[in-house]
């Protein structure tokens, strides 16, 4: 058995209930692959990335929806050592990728002001662009069920809003491309199982700004980060609080909102809060 057969023969077989059918669910329930899709599949040489470019492989393979990926990595300005360690690392697990070079780095590394966020966004804005060029109407990307958690998290106690990060998303400056988001039930401890079992070693963030995650180091002190430990220790008191965080954004219950928005519209309870009300069974709500 060669090394991407062992690769491949783990994540259907020995992490099949974490990784496998859950990313199988996920693309179900939230209807992220259908027939003729022609899929960007976003590498950046993490970890989360490479799995996700292997589990759509494997799926490509398998799959009752015909659909075509193209297994797209950027250099936004890499090192040599991290450029090399993500094509030495495709070509262990048999990934064909194709990779493109930008100059992000070199212009994020002269702002001052939120240069993370200006390189998400500059980043996405170059993969929509490579990907559309391939033919591709979708990007996938390799966030994971702790992502979601940690953005709903992030938006509550910083953001001062409720938002979650989602499934699928269609994009409003790249006409016809959608994004979708294939990992988003497998959980992150399942992937460094599946990393350390295969010895794999990935790339982190690279990013000239934090050059000590280069191969393997710490993200240092993020808002991220902070809510990862914050979700720990949740997790000391109740093992299922993370689940129940995941939950409550497809649970939400408008009647007891004070306010939301919809496509950038405010609304308030006070809206219709003197109009009749329907006669309703369960009043358990009340005085809530």
């Amino acid at each position: 058995m060669n090394n991407i057969e062992k690769v491949e023969l783990s994540i259907t077989k020995k992490f099949r209930k974490e990784i496998w059918l859950r990313f199988i669910k996920g693309i179900k329930e939230y209807q992220l692959i259908k027939s003729g899709d022609r899929i960007a599949v976003c590498i950046s040489g993490g970890k989360d990335s490479m799995l996700m470019a292997k589990l759509i492989q494997i799926l490509q393979r398998h799959s009752d929806v015909p659909f075509e990926a193209e297994y797209l990595v950027m250099d936004p300005g890499y090192s040599a050592v991290n450029r090399q360690r993500i094509i030495d690392n495709a070509e262990y697990l048999g990934i064909p990728i194709k990779i493109f070079e930008t100059k992000i780095y070199d212009i994020v590394a002269e702002v001052t002001d939120s240069p993370c966020y200006l390189c998400a966004r500059m980043r996405r804005g170059y993969l929509y662009k490579n990907a559309q060029d391939l033919g591709c109407n979708k990007i996938a990307l390799g966030h994971h069920f702790d992502d979601v958690i940690e953005t709903i998290l992030m938006s509550m106690l910083y953001g001062a809003e409720i938002k979650t990060m989602m499934p699928k998303l269609h994009s409003t400056n790249f006409k016809g491309m959608e994004l979708i988001r294939p990992m988003y039930l497998v959980r992150e401890a399942s992937i460094i199982n599946w990393k350390r079992y295969n010895e794999l070693e990935f790339i982190q963030c690279a990013c000239r700004l934090t050059e000590s995650c280069t191969l393997g180091g710490s993200t240092g002190g993020s808002k991220r980060q902070e809510m990862k430990a914050l979700i720990k220790k949740f997790r000391q008191t109740n093992e299922n609080i993370d689940m129940n965080i995941f939950r409550s954004v497809h649970n939400i219950n408008l009647d007891t909102v004070i306010g939301y928005r919809k496509d950038g519209v405010k609304h308030s309870f006070l809206d219709d809060y003197d109009k009749p009300k329907p006669e309703r069974k369960d009043n358990s709500a009340e005085g809530h």
